[in-house]
């Protein structure tokens, strides 16, 4: 069986550290990543993202926030850095759409790879309605990986 590939963003990724609504859909990803049924690609901002969230959170202390550092390396997610067509797509759907130049680029990613993106950010959702790449984490179904 080959391996599905899909792009994530930080909001994904953080409901694996914390328990709210999303966070069972999310962790199944993350199972189906660990089982090695799924890629997972993203943007090499994601740990930035996800770590400020979760400083933010109020839930995690300095050593807490320290052991996610080695969890998030140790996933080993297929990053891309903001360079070449990447970077060019990044920000023409962040003039266009109106998003940050970081949303975009989990967007640009998932248009390079020809692949889906799913997020749990609904502004992103709503400005990117008409890109058919995007999906809510409510919508990931193991038997349907793009």
């Amino acid at each position: 069986m080959e391996r599905g590939r899909v792009v994530v963003d930080a909001s994904v990724i953080v409901k694996w550290f914390v328990e709210e609504e999303y966070s069972r859909e999310a962790r199944l990803m993350r199972d189906a990543y660990v089982n090695g049924i799924l890629d997972l690609a993203t943007v090499s901002l994601l740990p930035y993202e996800v770590l400020n969230a979760l400083k933010y959170s109020g839930a995690f202390g300095e050593d807490e926030l320290k052991d996610v550092t080695q969890v998030l390396n140790d996933f080993q997610f297929s990053m891309f850095n903001l360079e070449g067509e990447l970077a060019v797509r990044a920000v023409e759907i962040g003039m266009r759409k109106g998003l940050t130049i970081y949303d975009a680029s989990y967007v640009a990613l998932a248009q390079v790879l020809n692949t889906v993106l799913y997020t749990v950010d609904e502004k992103l959702i709503k400005k990117t309605k008409n890109i058919s790449r995007v999906k809510h984490i409510a919508e990931f179904e193991i038997g349907k990986i793009t």
